[in-house]
């Protein structure tokens, strides 16, 4: 079959297909269905994807490392160009080669072109900015069409993992089904059943929708900006009294999408004009090597690796004797919970809304379906159940959900296409 199923991720990326009327995740990589939303630009013109792309720079191989391609969707960066050697290139032509190699790879995988695709996407690309999300929307659509697709639609990725989910149950139920990825945290109320798998419009069954731009990337930066970036002269003082080092370029280091901005010649020209008017310039030292040698993502994968850490154990380390002897950042749970906290309860409250939406209580809602990488963290799965506390807890495929539920939606969707 021609059909697929697409879930680009802010972190991973899945496709999937059909074998036997059964939804399967293509392997994108050696032995592995997931393949991580990264790029890596060599300066000899190579260009590097997913796991290969992380290696390639972690290694120290020359070039420019991008992730969470996904975030710029919606903003005004997506227009932007980013430097890649010696030219300039457009954030959208950055998606548009990752999603073309991801296809590329899945044809090769499967044996035959795929030309017709549900594409997953948030509930929003943008909080409470419907031009933007429809331009996101837009944006992404154009891209599918340019790397070789013909028919290209859109699913929500909570609906799409609830397909999924719905395949598991022998009787009907109401479930809430949350999405907490790496760039989004969405969530649907759905009524789901053996007797509904095959309608032909399921319209009348979602009962809600809703989410936010909240998701693993802004845990990451929030961990960051606690923990780390202090020890890089976030928050300390300059020379002249009641000035602090300017926060900004710390926000940015501290944003998977926003890293590359500090590689700007001006701004690494600013940060070397603000050390010498710092009160503590060794500090700013530590910074200023981490944008010479371009090692932002370094920093921010070792912020992430400690938060998926700890959400097994209590406690973490991020060893950054590669910017100075000695250095380190020690992490417990309780940091991680005090600095994102918030974070926890704002995804939380998109719950309210959905119920009130779909006129039910929480008591009405019999299963909270979880998928999402984020929702490995205690604090936020414990902030979700507690708004439903009755429903059952099912555990879903972390990574494979969404990517299986759009591919349903393109077998119903377009059928059996040769």
């Amino acid at each position: 079959m021609s059909i697929c199923g697409l879930d680009f991720g802010t972190s991973n990326t899945t496709l999937g297909t059909i074998e036997g009327h059964a939804p399967v995740l293509a392997t994108l990589e050696t032995g592995e269905t997931t393949i991580p939303s990264a790029i890596f630009y060599e300066v000899d013109g190579a260009v590097l994807i997913g796991r290969r792309a992380i290696e390639a720079y972690v290694e120290g191989a020359p070039g420019r490392l991008m992730r969470s391609l996904k975030s710029v969707l919606g903003t005004s960066l997506i227009e932007e160009t980013t430097r890649l050697g010696r030219e300039r290139t457009s954030f959208r032509d950055v998606i548009a080669y990752y999603l073309g190699a991801v296809k590329r790879r899945a044809e090769q995988a499967t044996g035959r072109e795929l030309r017709d695709v549900v594409h997953g996407r948030p509930v929003h690309f943008v909080d409470n900015a419907p031009d933007a999300d429809r331009k996101a929307e837009q944006t992404l659509q154009q891209i599918a069409r340019e790397i070789g697709f013909d028919d290209v639609t859109f699913q929500f990725e909570p609906i799409a993992a609830a397909l999924d989910y719905e395949r598991q149950i022998s009787s009907e139920e109401v479930a809430l089904i949350a999405d907490i990825g790496g760039g989004t945290s969405d969530f649907s109320i759905v009524r789901l059943g053996p007797q509904r798998h095959n309608k032909a419009d399921r319209a009348a069954d979602i009962l809600a929708n809703d989410g936010v731009r909240i998701g693993g990337t802004d845990f990451d930066r929030q961990l960051s900006l606690g923990v780390v970036m202090p020890l890089f002269g976030f928050g300390s003082a300059m020379k002249r009294e009641g000035l602090d080092v300017p926060s900004s370029y710390f926000h940015d280091l501290a944003t998977w999408s926003n890293i590359n901005r500090m590689y700007e010649p001006r701004v690494i020209a600013d940060i070397r004009q603000v050390r010498h008017q710092a009160s503590e310039p060794d500090l700013l030292d530590r910074l200023v090597r981490i944008v010479d040698e371009q090692r932002g993502h370094t920093l921010a994968m070792e912020v992430e690796d400690a938060k998926i850490a700890l959400a097994d154990k209590r406690h973490a380390e991020i060893p950054l004797e590669w910017v100075a002897p000695g250095l380190h950042a020690a992490i417990a749970r309780p940091d991680l919970v005090s600095h994102t906290t918030q974070l926890a309860e704002r995804i939380a409250a998109r719950i309210k809304i959905c119920l009130a939406q779909a006129q039910l209580s929480a008591d009405d809602i019999d299963a909270v379906f979880l998928t999402g990488g984020s929702v490995r963290l205690a604090h936020v799965r414990k902030a979700i159940t507690k708004a439903v506390p009755s429903a059952r807890i099912v555990d879903g495929d972390t990574f494979g959900a969404v990517g299986k539920g759009l591919t349903l939606e393109a077998l119903r969707r377009y059928g059996p296409r040769d």
